[in-house]
């Protein structure tokens, strides 16, 4: 099984987390509604078993637990993955999402970079800020070692947009993470 459990434990946050990429139960806890929904859709999409436990001092607001979800689950992504072995390695997703429509191109390369296009029109979502979500995924692919490129192609509703984000990230990693050899996919012969 290619899993990791990780345990980070901030002035700011408390989490824990198992994440397995072949599968298993999704049981997600941060405080933070629409965050435990974005999460579960994730990882069910991306076909992960999670669980993840996460306190934070959302009495400040919602930031740091947000951040800190994306660097403990982009550190369970990169050991579990391992030596990436027979990976495909690449991914690509577009999730429509009512009026919106956005696309997630992703490359478990060990070379992390975030490209992020996907102005959202409302501030809130629910007790979720919107502009957080681009500091999720930052925090993700820096701590994944993922080039990651996400766009909202176009949509009007910050709740959508938001949310065919992380399902496409999920049907992207999907992808990305499948075992279809045993070779490392690189000319160079490593990652």
């Amino acid at each position: 099984m290619r899993q990791a459990t990780i345990q980070r434990t901030t002035k700011e946050t408390d989490i824990s987390l198992t994440l397995c990429l072949d599968e298993g139960e999704v049981s997600v806890s941060t405080g933070i509604g629409f965050f435990d929904h974005m999460l579960t859709a994730l990882a069910f999409y991306a076909g992960f078993g999670l669980e993840l436990s996460a306190l934070g001092d959302l009495h400040v607001d919602g930031h740091h637990t947000v951040e800190d979800v994306g660097i403990v689950l982009g550190q369970a992504l990169k050991e579990a993955l391992g030596d990436k072995k027979g990976i495909r390695r690449y991914g690509t997703a577009f999730v429509p999402m009512d009026e919106a429509l956005c696309r997630t191109v992703l490359d478990c390369s060990n070379r992390p970079f975030l490209a992020f296009d996907a102005p959202m029109p409302q501030p809130m979502i629910g007790g979720y800020d919107s502009c957080l979500t681009v500091e999720f995924m930052r925090a993700f692919a820096v701590n994944g070692g993922i080039t990651l490129h996400q766009k909202c192609e176009y949509g009007d509703n910050a709740h959508h947009i938001t949310e065919a984000l992380f399902k496409s990230l999920g049907l992207a990693l999907k992808e990305a993470v499948r075992v279809e050899g045993d070779g490392i996919v690189s000319t160079k012969g490593a990652l």
